[in-house]
């Protein structure tokens, strides 16, 4: 067995709909509830709005609009995972965050091509756990270069 096949990473588990995702749980600076949301004129239809964390202005990026899954009303689970991507902070909306799991590196297959709801664009790779599929998101994707710098001016705007 060489060194690489006992590295795990450990992973936040989230819910979209029935399906399972996960992200690294070193690029997740914190999980918390939902709360309300400036409107952020002009921006892409994902974008739910801004948050003001302690003086922190962070976009709020609704992961069922991103991926085209239908959506749903807003829980009490619901949930917004606030994440590192690159040079920005953004908030993620998620239905439920579900656990965090160490899953070995080994067991992360690469994502299919057609995978189901999400495109693999979206994905690192996919792992069995407890017999659930659970899909590995790749956060440096969820936003396009563009859409990264769009967003970054709006902000400037803002503050």
């Amino acid at each position: 067995m060489t060194n690489m096949d006992s590295h795990e990473i450990q992973v936040a588990c989230f819910r979209l709909g029935e399906d399972l995702y996960a992200a690294d749980i070193m690029r997740i600076k914190e999980i918390i509830r939902l709360q309300k949301l400036a409107n952020l004129p002009k921006s892409p239809a994902f974008v739910e709005g801004v948050l003001n964390l302690r003086g922190t202005v962070i976009p709020v990026i609704d992961l069922r609009k991103r991926f085209d899954i239908p959506a749903a009303p807003q829980g009490r689970d619901t949930r917004l995972l606030i994440v590192s991507m690159g040079r920005q902070i953004l908030g993620l909306v998620v239905d439920e965050v579900t656990e965090v799991l160490s899953v070995p590196v080994k067991d992360i297959k690469p994502a299919p091509q057609v995978a189901k709801g999400v495109g693999a664009e979206y994905l690192v790779g996919v792992c069995l756990v407890k017999d659930s599929l659970i899909m590995l998101l790749n956060l440096d994707r969820i936003l396009s270069d563009r859409e990264s710098d769009e967003l970054d001016r709006m902000n400037v705007a803002r503050s």
